[in-house]
């Protein structure tokens, strides 16, 4: 593995992260079978993590819980906690960095590190991640299996090859023995579309991803294809960011699913000022406009669909990015069909202060000025919300409301 040039990447991967921080806040739950799911009341009801007892009975993350629950009648169920689940993020990723600087986290319990400059300070990659396992398990209380590689990729699929409190090293003598009898959707950034595409195209595994014609797969796949054509023969030289470097953010959201359909114009544009309200100031706060605004809608029988509109000035109004969003809705959804799912998304970010070349007529400067004082209100109420809490302004519609609008989720990427 110690080739001239090559790195040394680490992926430590919190095994059943939710489930384990449950059971640390409540001890009692490592001795049943138990699993961390959404509200039933608000129709999240799926399986978001289980403990180790609960993966005896076959219990399986994203089912329903109804199916769970008759794999294992037994099985005890708890609601999240994100906040506990952010504070123990922090903590494991600050014993991360006591390795290295280089610790990106993908999502909140999954981080790369590259030790490739620290070996000689701690030992082989191998033993550093076994340090780690024995540091987080004694410190913590949670298990980790770490996957070694000499890049990214490769990492990720060791620390999903053996779980739990496993360490996994994937060289350059052995990861064809390892990785090529492993599925192609074991592959990072191989969806549910992409193996479907390559499945008949008769490639089944990560081996038969790698003999395949690169051509081929990109003219399927586009430049994902060539992506992952090169990921299969070990060819990733994605950096790990330093944990000293800002976190480029793509896009804000924020989407819920309803305690109930949303059905009319007054449902859908109560939900979209409250949803679009949590989108601007979020913005406002990353210091960032957004040149697009997307809607995605989910029906009863979870039909999909998304839609678009690139604006010709960017934006992080609140009002704005709503009567977009209904603009978007009125286009494309009949008003009277029931919409169980509804995610806003301002993307295509630009900072808040860049110039866009707005050019602004005699007529325009009234509409300039109204603009402006929205913008201070927004800003107002935001200093009030960060003094006082989120709650402490809120659309009159959204109070006692009976779709669950004060538990959207957020969606940044």
């Amino acid at each position: 593995m110690n080739k001239l040039n090559d790195r040394t990447i680490l992926h430590c991967d919190c095994n059943g992260f939710y489930a384990s921080v449950e059971c640390l806040l409540n001890p009692k739950l490592k001795d049943v079978p138990m699993a961390v799911c959404g509200n039933p009341e608000n129709r999240h009801g799926i399986i978001l993590a289980k403990n180790e007892l609960a993966k005896k009975f076959n219990v399986k993350t994203a089912e329903t819980i109804w199916q769970a629950k008759r794999k294992c009648p037994d099985l005890v169920l708890v609601p999240p906690h994100h906040d506990e689940y952010e504070k123990y993020s922090k903590i494991v990723n600050k014993i991360y960095e006591r390795y290295t600087d280089q610790v990106e986290p993908f999502g909140i319990d999954e981080s790369w590190l590259d030790v490739t400059d620290s070996v000689h300070l701690f030992g082989s990659g191998k033993e550093i991640a076994d340090e780690l396992r024995k540091t987080v398990s004694s410190e913590v209380g949670l298990t980790i299996s770490v996957g070694v590689s000499f890049n990214k990729v490769f990492a990720k699929l060791g620390s999903d090859y053996k779980k739990p409190d496993a360490t996994t090293v994937i060289s350059r003598d052995n990861f064809k023995s390892i990785v090529y009898p492993l599925p192609v959707s074991s592959l990072l950034y191989v969806g549910k579309s992409a193996q479907e595409v390559l499945n008949k195209l008769h490639i089944y595994t990560i081996g038969d991803l790698a003999g395949s014609d690169k051509s081929l797969i990109a003219a399927k796949l586009g430049k994902m294809g060539e992506t992952i054509h090169d990921y299969a023969n070990g060819i990733d030289n994605d950096p790990v960011k330093s944990i000293y470097e800002g976190r480029e953010i793509k896009s804000v959201g924020n989407g819920m699913t309803f305690k109930r359909d949303l059905v009319g114009l007054s449902d859908i544009s109560v939900s979209v000022h409250a949803l679009a309200d949590t989108v601007a100031s979020r913005m406002r706060r990353y210091k960032v406009k957004c040149m697009t605004v997307q809607v995605t809608i989910k029906d009863p029988k979870f039909k999909v669909i998304s839609r678009q509109k690139t604006l010709t000035v960017p934006t992080f109004l609140a009002k704005e990015i709503a009567d977009i969003s209904l603009n978007i809705i009125k286009s494309c959804w009949n008003l009277n069909s029931p919409i169980r799912m509804l995610t806003i998304t301002g993307s295509n970010l630009i900072p808040e202060d860049q110039d866009v070349g707005e050019q602004l007529s005699f007529f325009d400067i009234e509409e300039r000025n109204n603009k402006e004082k929205r913008q201070k209100l927004e800003a107002t109420i935001d200093k009030i919300r960060e003094k006082f809490g989120k709650n402490a302004v809120s659309f009159a519609s959204t109070i006692n409301n009976d779709l669950g609008l004060d538990e959207p989720s957020d969606n940044d990427s």
